[in-house]
C-alpha cells in the first residue's frame, strides 16, 4: 500500500541541501568565537565536508531541474544571533560541542524523517543515496563531537 504522505525525491534532496546549507551557516557563524585550534580544525574539517555534500545535491538539483532554495534569512539571522549570545558567555570546548551536537541531533532527526517519508519508486536513487551518505557524516560528526566533551 503506497503512502500518500511519503515525500518525492525532489523534496528529499531540497531536505538535504536545506540540512547543509544550515550547517554550513552555523560552522560559520560559531567559527570566529573559537580559540581552541583542535575546535576550528574540527570546524574547518567539517565545513568543507558538508560543502561537498551542499555541492552534491545543488549538482542533482541542476541535472534535474529541481529548485533547491536557500534556509529563510529570518531561521538564518536566528540562529546567528543564538549562536553569538550563547558564545559571548561561554566559548569553552565542552560548549562548543555541546552546540554542535544539538545543531547535527536537529539534522539528523530531519534527515531521518524525511528517510521515512520518502517514497520508494523501485530502484534506487541518486538522490537516497544522497541522503544515505548525510546522515552517514551527520552520525559521524556527532560521535567527533562528543570526544570533545
Amino acid at each position: 500500500m503506497e503512502n500518500e504522505n511519503c515525500k518525492q525525491t525532489e523534496e528529499i534532496l531540497a531536505e538535504i541541501y536545506r540540512n547543509a546549507q544550515l550547517a554550513l551557516q552555523s560552522i560559520a557563524d560559531i567559527l570566529p568565537q573559537v580559540e581552541d585550534e583542535d575546535l576550528r580544525s574540527e570546524l574547518k574539517a567539517q565545513h568543507e565536508e558538508y560543502e561537498q555534500l551542499s555541492s552534491k545535491a545543488a549538482k542533482l538539483a541542476k541535472d534535474r531541474n529541481i529548485e533547491v532554495k536557500e534556509p529563510n534569512p529570518l531561521k538564518k539571522a536566528m540562529m546567528w544571533s543564538s549562536i553569538k549570545m550563547s558564545t559571548l558567555t561561554d566559548n569553552s570546548r565542552q560548549h562548543i560541542a555541546d552546540m554542535m551536537i544539538q545543531g547535527t541531533v536537529m539534522g539528523i532527526t530531519a534527515l531521518r524523517t524525511s528517510a521515512g517519508d520518502v517514497c520508494r519508486e523501485g530502484e534506487k536513487d541518486e538522490i537516497i543515496d544522497l541522503l544515505d551518505e548525510m546522515l552517514q557524516k551527520e552520525e559521524e560528526f556527532e560521535k567527533r563531537w562528543k570526544e570533545y566533551l
